[in-house]
């Protein structure tokens, strides 16, 4: 079997689903900021947060960057000289702080210290795609 296949094919499978958590969860932050005052739904947006970031995004981040550095290494190290590739590696790690930021709004939110409007919400929530289509176009292309 070929490797390389196989941890691309995995990397994406992990990827998607990183991406989907990474775009859902500041949407179920829009519905909490707007719900401070109702305990009940205050509390099931924070179940909802808890799940969807410990079951499904944080373990497919892990494996986003263990099958992405395995690709690296089956092509070979010396890919990393070139630029494409240190593009799309510093916008994965501008998606890793934005993982890790919407990290402490859940934890904002669990410890009912939450600073952000709901408005606030849905304008981070456009941060994924676009780095995503960045992402996209440059591993594809490999413009530079």
């Amino acid at each position: 079997m070929n490797t390389y296949l196989l941890f691309k094919s995995l990397h994406l499978i992990a990827v998607i689903s990183w991406m989907a958590g990474l775009l859902y969860l500041p949407r179920i932050f829009v519905y909490h900021a707007e719900t401070s005052n109702n305990k009940d739904k205050y509390d099931t947006f924070l179940t909802m947060e808890r799940r969807l970031l410990l079951y499904i995004m944080n373990p497919s981040m892990i494996l986003s960057w263990i099958f992405g550095l395995l690709l690296l290494h089956s092509v070979g190290l010396s890919t990393l000289k070139e630029s494409w590739l240190i593009i799309k590696i510093v916008l994965v790690l501008a998606l890793t702080f934005y993982h890790f930021f919407l990290f402490s709004c859940h934890k904002s939110f669990s410890e009912n210290e939450n600073i952000h409007s709901s408005k606030f919400f849905r304008f981070i929530n456009e941060v994924p795609t676009i780095l995503l289509i960045f992402i996209i176009f440059i591993v594809v292309f490999k413009p530079i």
